[in-house]
């Protein structure tokens, strides 16, 4: 039970890195403030242009919006779908929420083997700066592989070795 609550210290530990400072991704800026405000409908309307054109931090910022019902009605799938954009480009936070979302079977079937390989590609990824974040993932990783027959724990790692970010067109 302890380590299933590491699982669920992830998904919460990932909301504080929802937007961007307004300095950091200048596109973002009026939406980061915006969502700060708790103004989540103008936030979504000001990110949604950025993440349609492949902006992975958008696309991740619109996964949260919808996982959590924020300024739009609550959307697994949804969620998932823009999760999965960002985390194929290499966002760090968007493959943690990913491989979440695949071990509860939240807008995807339940999946320990794709779960275990975005959280392992996050943890892999997850700078110094995020080391609370990255052990809190590695914890949740452990919990996983205890469910997971040791086939299936060597295809998701298989799985990690061989992927490579998509690049934007």
């Amino acid at each position: 039970m302890q380590r299933h609550a590491a699982l669920i210290m992830i998904a919460s530990l990932l909301l504080l890195q929802l937007f961007p400072t307004p300095a950091s991704v200048e596109p973002l800026g009026d939406a980061a403030e915006a969502f700060s405000r708790g103004d989540y409908e103008t936030a979504y309307r000001l990110i949604k242009p950025s993440a349609e054109q492949g902006l992975s931090v958008a696309q991740y910022n619109l996964g949260i919006l919808y996982e959590n019902g924020l300024g739009v009605p609550q959307d697994y799938a949804e969620a998932v779908k823009w999760y999965r954009k960002a985390a194929e480009q290499g966002h760090v936070f968007a493959q943690c929420c990913l491989g979440v979302m695949y071990v509860f079977g939240q807008g995807v079937p339940q999946d320990y083997i794709l779960a275990h390989l975005w959280l392992n590609l996050a943890i892999s990824r997850f700078p110094a700066s995020e080391r609370e974040r990255r052990e809190d993932a590695e914890n949740g990783r452990e919990y996983l592989e205890s469910l997971m027959t040791p086939d299936q724990v060597t295809e998701a790692q298989k799985l990690a070795r061989e992927w490579k970010p998509k690049k934007l067109r």
